[in-house]
């Protein structure tokens, strides 16, 4: 599968070591990373996730979780690890507003999208910008009538988050073709 839209294919490169100790790039994936579209038009690629901290990588451990999240899709989030994330968002597109229970960082790789609060504030993120998302209700949304937006997220999950004596889980409120990380 070459790429989603108008936005080239993804490439993940995943370092290992030989018998002598030298770093070389691993072969258990291939270095091509396809796209998963949803029902809504969002593409996904899980690019990598793990499990644990600190990460185990002796005897190529981390590979092997991967591999496993490979076979059966985890929910947005990992309990106990991270995901590693691209997402393509089609022109004039925006996923349903939603809440993971975790920490996540979203930079823009490609094109522009805004973020959209509960509250309704609102910030258009161009290429280059970083969200730090801390378990607030949030909706991306590509404004653009022709261009795609390619975003990538770290997840790592977090405690539920307490505020004004109100303990928040996920709400993902059907958001296409995620289950729930519970």
């Amino acid at each position: 599968m070459a790429h989603v839209g108008a936005l080239p294919t993804i490439h993940r490169y995943v370092t290992t070591h030989d018998s002598n100790g030298k770093a070389i790039f691993d072969k258990t994936f291939p270095e091509e990373n396809p796209m998963k579209r949803n029902d809504d038009g969002i593409a996904f690629a899980l690019s990598y996730t793990t499990k644990g901290f600190p990460v185990s990588m002796d005897n190529d451990e981390d590979l092997k979780v991967y591999g496993g999240f490979l076979k059966d899709t985890p929910g947005l989030v990992v309990s106990g690890g991270t995901v590693l994330r691209h997402v393509d968002i089609p022109p004039d597109t925006a996923c349903t507003m939603h809440r993971t229970v975790s920490l996540d960082y979203g930079a823009v790789l490609e094109g522009e999208v805004e973020l959209l609060l509960d509250s309704g504030e609102k910030r258009l993120m161009k290429r280059g910008d970083v969200a730090i998302q801390r378990g607030t209700m949030h909706q991306w949304i590509n404004p653009s009538k022709s261009e795609w937006t390619r975003m990538l997220f770290v997840l790592q999950p977090s405690k539920p988050l307490k505020v004004a004596g109100e303990t928040f889980g996920e709400e993902l409120a059907g958001m296409a073709g995620v289950r729930s990380s519970h």
